[in-house]
């Protein structure tokens, strides 16, 4: 089990790869020119930035239960408390 400290240490190519293989995908939002995947990665949110116009992964980054962004997932889908 990888934690959220080593996993942003990882190179992009490395993030993916964790993400694709022991992550669960939650919700996908639309946030400015991206598509922004939320997953959940053994009791951390992470979001994969995707730049659909560059058709590329343009950044992966840990959600903090206070960023305003949590709002667009919420809105959607009711997250647990434990985890927020």
């Amino acid at each position: 089990m990888i934690s959220s400290s080593r996993f942003m240490s990882l190179s992009l190519r490395s993030k993916i790869q964790v993400l694709y293989r022991e992550g669960t995908f939650v919700v996908a939002i639309r946030y400015y020119n991206y598509k922004v995947n939320l997953y959940l990665l053994h009791g951390f949110y992470v979001e994969v930035f995707y730049n659909h116009k560059d058709d590329k992964i343009e950044k992966i980054n840990l959600l903090e239960s206070s960023h305003s962004r949590m709002k667009f997932y919420t809105d959607q889908i009711s997250l647990p408390e434990d985890l927020l």
